[in-house]
């Protein structure tokens, strides 16, 4: 391996690392919501899929004191939801990175 192909290596590897940084960036700032119950249930949920908020009308306790189970089910489908539109939120902003490239597992 000759100075010229170590260099270009380094390049690339600087590259990769500026994409990756990128990358962690864009799954910070990407918010996404989802509501079930008809809004009695909304999860808000970054790109990382952390949540940020969690919010439960008053009226989903008041009716589901006695269904607690009906409770527990619409925020566990919330927080599904919000999980599945943070993976489409990042496939479309990677395929955009990657400017149509198809890489298997990326899309």
């Amino acid at each position: 391996m000759n100075l010229s192909d170590l260099s270009k290596m380094k390049e690339m590897m600087g590259q990769a690392r500026q994409m990756q940084e990128q990358m962690e960036q864009k799954l910070q700032e990407t918010i996404v919501e989802a509501s079930t119950g008809g809004g009695m249930v909304t999860v808000r949920m970054n790109g990382k899929k952390e949540v940020l908020r969690l919010k439960i009308e008053p009226t989903a306790i008041g009716s589901a004191g006695s269904d607690l189970e009906l409770l527990e089910d619409l925020i566990t489908a919330a927080v599904n939801e919000a999980g599945r539109r943070a993976d489409d939120a990042m496939k479309s902003s990677l395929s955009g990175m990657m400017g149509g490239l198809d890489i298997p597992g990326l899309t």
